[in-house]
């Protein structure tokens, strides 16, 4: 199997030379966050994931779940012993809040835990990443009680989660959904219907599983306005605390899935299962959008994560293999051909890879500090920025994170040639596991009609017009370092581009909405560009700095060498996009649906 390395040097980079997180250590959980502290951690992190959890990434995708006859579910070999493995070490209670036992470092440092957690094992990732956001639909919805009564357990691992949203017949549109829940008349509801498409719904792992099912009270308004959120566990909790008795709630069935294999999607019976109401009636997708919004980062660093993994591989391919001459003469005399990292083609993908992992890295932790200064930040101007920062991001992150992530694990697979076509390479399951998060937790399109459909106008413009303004202050502090300056122009021209289609799209769109629709991919793409345009003149700004101080680390030089070439080939591509969102919906919707 080929070599996973965690990537700790590229999170110290970031962390500490373009983010600077040291500088928030007056704030609650950063202050148990010292760089020592930080570095620790990701090393142990590093070597679980390492050691742990790559080794059985393959058995995973060979062996896949298999359920038995009585509902209950098997996982592949070794993953309840990695499990258990994951929750004794208190991997699962990183972040989380300390007074339901969890330690309460600050969220960028989970974030780069799961990376690597993803980067090795993605289907088994998801068995703890699920139960994440159940945490925090909880703590945001839960009464005291359910907080008391499931969190503590869920943060500890000992307990898992899920989220139950999908059905056969209504999955994007939760309007349509038909799961009802009948009031007992104690408080419980009777949760009856089927779900489907719910990861780790089943499995022997935890000693329970806590299910945050969407249901529709009798009685409720039709549509998105009648759906209310209730928890709805495995095992009833008894009074000591501990799982009692056994609930009406089973899986029914098991996908055959095209990849993540080693991850139990289930089909999910509820035949008066008992339910407790989270929150509000009727308010329940408010709540599960908490869940969601976490999930959909998750799905973003998805992305990012099995394109690190990709790029290792066809890395190390590339060194080893030989294949040709170079065109400007051998580069291996002594042996019967060069290495193929010396062809200029074989180089493209790898630089596409490098460019995309390490801004993509950049983005997703940046956008984890925005998420640790909403709740910690001291002054409410600094929240609400970071806020709205978050909101806006979000569809940005899921979107683009994984249609380019996708796009560079390809490329790590055309490195491989032939080889990378068979299994015995690993990065053909890269590809697989890759190729669901174009679509869950809202699809690709859906994300992009979020970004220009709510996100852009909410608030007034407000959050789109404050990143406008950082943009702007970035290229206006550091336009007269002519070291810097290629970075900043080019900062300063896609955004240029990125607020012109905002402006398009802001009077064309209201005109015809086809027009916000058809545009609306392409902005997104537009967007996450201008995003990484951002990263790249931050990391280019950082390594300069280090370099002017007699740092001698070779991975600053690399950063800017990298950051040009993103300069020259990744840019060109904002044109592109401004010029297929100003080009509206008309040649799109023009054909009659009977001639395609």
């Amino acid at each position: 199997m080929p070599a996973y390395r965690a990537p700790l040097r590229d999170h110290r980079f970031v962390l500490n030379d373009v983010l600077n997180v040291q500088q928030h250590g007056n704030l609650e959980g950063f202050s148990e966050a010292s760089s020592d502290i930080v570095d620790a951690i990701l090393e142990e992190g590093g070597k679980f994931c390492e050691n742990v959890l790559h080794p059985l990434n393959k058995v995973g995708d060979e062996e896949g779940c298999k359920l038995q006859d009585d509902g209950e579910v098997v996982v592949p070999t070794g993953f309840k012993e990695a499990y258990d493995q994951l929750t004794e070490g208190g991997w699962t209670a990183l972040a989380a809040d300390p007074e339901y036992g969890g330690q309460g470092l600050p969220h960028y440092l989970n974030l780069a835990f799961n990376e690597m957690v993803t980067s090795t094992n993605m289907a088994f990732g998801m068995y703890p990443g699920l139960t994440g956001g159940a945490v925090h639909a909880l703590v945001a919805g839960g009464s005291d009680e359910q907080k008391r009564k499931y969190l503590p357990k869920m943060i500890s691992g000992e307990w898992s989660g899920t989220m139950n949203l999908t059905e056969p017949h209504c999955g994007t549109d939760l309007g349509l959904l038909r799961t009802k829940a009948v009031p007992n008349g104690d408080g419980s509801y009777k949760i009856s219907g089927q779900k489907i498409w719910i990861s780790a719904g089943e499995h022997p792992m935890s000693k329970n599983i806590i299910h945050l099912v969407l249901a529709r009270i009798e009685g409720a308004p039709e549509g998105v306005k009648g759906i209310s959120l209730f928890v709805v566990p495995k095992y009833i909790v008894d009074e000591n605390g501990e799982p009692g008795e056994r609930n009406g709630v089973k899986c029914g069935g098991l996908e055959e899935k095209m990849g993540i294999h080693g991850n139990a999607t289930c089909v999910m019976n509820y035949d008066e299962a008992t339910g407790w109401l989270v929150g509000e009636e009727n308010k329940g997708l408010k709540i599960m959008f908490i869940m969601m919004n976490e999930a959909r980062l998750g799905v973003g660093l998805q992305g990012l994560a099995l394109a690190e993994t990709a790029y290792q591989y066809s890395l190390d391919f590339a060194r080893d293999r030989l294949q040709g001459r170079s065109l400007t003469g051998p580069k291996n005399p002594d042996g019967p051909a060069d290495p193929i990292i010396v062809h200029p083609d074989v180089r493209r993908m790898l630089m596409d890879q490098k460019v995309f992992v390490e801004a993509g890295r950049a983005l997703t932790f940046w956008t984890a500090l925005q998420g640790d200064l909403e709740h910690k930040a001291e002054d409410e101007e600094t929240r609400e920025k970071a806020a709205d920062y978050m909101a806006l991001l979000t569809p940005v992150i899921k979107g683009y994170l994984t249609d380019k992530g996708y796009d560079s694990i390809s490329k790590g697979l055309q490195v491989h040639g032939g080889s990378g076509f068979t299994e015995e390479w690993g990065v053909s399951q890269l590809l697989r596991d890759a190729r669901i998060t174009l679509i869950y937790e809202g699809t690709n399109g859906i994300q992009a009609l979020d970004l220009v459909g709510r996100k852009l106008a909410m608030k007034g413009m407000r959050p789109i017009n404050t990143f406008f303004s950082e943009l702007d202050a970035f290229v206006a502090d550091n336009q007269s370092d002519e070291k810097l300056k290629p970075f900043v122009d080019g900062l300063a021209e896609t955004k240029a581009k990125l607020q012109r289609a905002t402006n398009w799209l802001v009077e064309k769109g209201l005109e015809n909405f086809d027009n916000a629709g058809a545009a609306s991919t392409d902005y997104l793409h537009l967007f996450g560009l201008t995003c990484f345009a951002y990263m790249w003149a931050k990391m280019a700004k950082a390594s300069l700095a280090k370099i002017a101080d007699g740092e001698d680390d070779p991975i600053y030089e690399a950063k800017l060498v990298t950051g040009r070439y993103f300069l020259e080939r990744w840019l060109p591509d904002a044109d592109a996009h401004l010029a297929k969102v100003e080009a509206g919906a008309d040649c799109m919707m023009a054909l009659d649906a009977e001639a395609f």
